[in-house]
């Protein structure tokens, strides 16, 4: 069978685990999936529109919407917007602290070589403790919010000691290589894209964060469309379980769905990790660590046990 026709063939035989109904409610009859660029299987679903097959004998269609990164797509998400969304560690924390209604239905495996802290080529920086007094870019709320909290905690410093400076990806780029902020913490595929064009490593989040991605759900979905969200875990399992080995064929396919070079998703291809399960409460104890360092910095307005959105 050829390689590209392996991935539909294998999804559209995975079955469909269901843990309640079997079909979604007259009320709810639209699976919509927030996204971002380094959500690889998604995106493969999405260009081959397998998921669309899959959700149909159960009374579904799906609705697609790429967003630049988590906060704006957390917002979303409680807006009724987004049923279902693919986003980093940090942004569930700052949702959950503001409200929203969801749960955590799933996640990836640890991805800490998929973020870094770049600086510029001929940049004196070469230490995170360099960074004090320095203008840092990020996207707050975002997966690289806490790991840049950690990467100054372990070189001594804290939030204080830097000049946060707070831009999304497509605005931090250009400030970041026109010299208007001094470092730019990133995950892919920015990171792999700002790489290419000369930005160097200061560090990545190995030995610090583990960067785990999240599949996150409203509640007001999961009564109604368990067996919809279960086949869609099966679906991204079955994508995870191919990418391995065959990262230049994905790559060739899905860089033009997200605007960018394969070669440059390649790299971000080549050190990811792959694989999809229900979130444990060892990986709710790490959100919560989080949560309780977000409050120590009055970063979110109250306390949270994260524990209270786990899908149970």
């Amino acid at each position: 069978m050829h390689r590209r026709r392996f991935i539909a063939a294998s999804v559209l035989a995975a079955p469909a685990l269901v843990l309640g109904r079997t079909h979604a409610s007259a009320a709810i009859r639209t699976l919509k999936i927030g996204y971002q660029k380094s959500a690889t299987a998604l995106v493969v679903l999405k260009g081959k529109g397998l998921l669309e097959h899959k959700l149909r004998p159960l009374g579904l269609s799906v609705a697609w919407n790429e967003f630049p990164s988590g906060p704006p797509l957390l917002e979303a998400l409680n807006a009724g917007a987004v049923t279902l969304g693919y986003t980093g560690e940090t942004p569930p924390i700052f949702a959950q602290a503001g409200g929203t209604p969801f749960v955590y239905l799933a996640n990836g495996p640890a991805s800490p070589r998929t973020e870094a802290i770049l600086v510029h080529p001929k940049s004196p920086i070469r230490s995170v403790a360099d960074l004090k007094g320095r203008k840092v870019a990020f996207n707050k709320g975002s997966n690289v919010h806490w790991f840049l909290l950690e990467a100054l905690r372990k070189a001594g410093l804290r939030y204080a000691d830097i000049q946060p400076v707070y831009l999304a990806p497509a605005d931090a780029q250009p400030a970041f290589f026109s010299g208007a902020v001094d470092a730019w913490v990133i995950w892919d595929p920015f990171f792999a894209a700002a790489q290419a064009a000369g930005a160097r490593v200061l560090i990545d989040a190995t030995g610090l964060v583990p960067n785990y991605p999240f599949y996150l759900v409203r509640r007001d979905f999961v009564a109604v469309g368990a067996a919809a969200l279960t086949a869609t875990i099966a679906a991204v399992a079955t994508v995870e379980s191919y990418i391995p080995g065959h990262e230049a064929e994905v790559a060739a396919e899905v860089a033009p769905l997200i605007g960018i070079t394969p070669a440059i998703l390649r790299v971000q291809l080549a050190r990811d990790t792959y694989g999809i399960a229900r979130t444990s409460p060892s990986v709710l104890a790490q959100q919560q660590e989080i949560a309780d360092a977000f409050y120590r910095l009055r970063l979110i307005p109250r306390p949270i046990v994260v524990a209270e959105d786990a899908w149970s």
